[in-house]
């Protein structure tokens, strides 16, 4: 009895943690997407109030 516990116990360890993986894999991706389209925000921003003050 003892070792079946073990052995459920080493299965669900297993697979928690390759799912965990995945989960922060795909947490990191979104942060990735998220992060380059604040810095073309931010540039765009920037770009148009230099292009503001330079215009006169």
């Amino acid at each position: 009895m003892q070792k079946i516990i073990t052995r459920l116990l080493m299965v669900f360890v297993i697979l928690f943690s390759f799912t965990s993986c995945e989960l922060v894999g795909d947490i990191f991706q979104a942060g990735m997407g998220v992060g380059i389209f604040i810095v073309i925000f931010v540039i765009a921003i920037i770009i148009w109030i230099f292009a503001k003050f330079f215009k006169k």
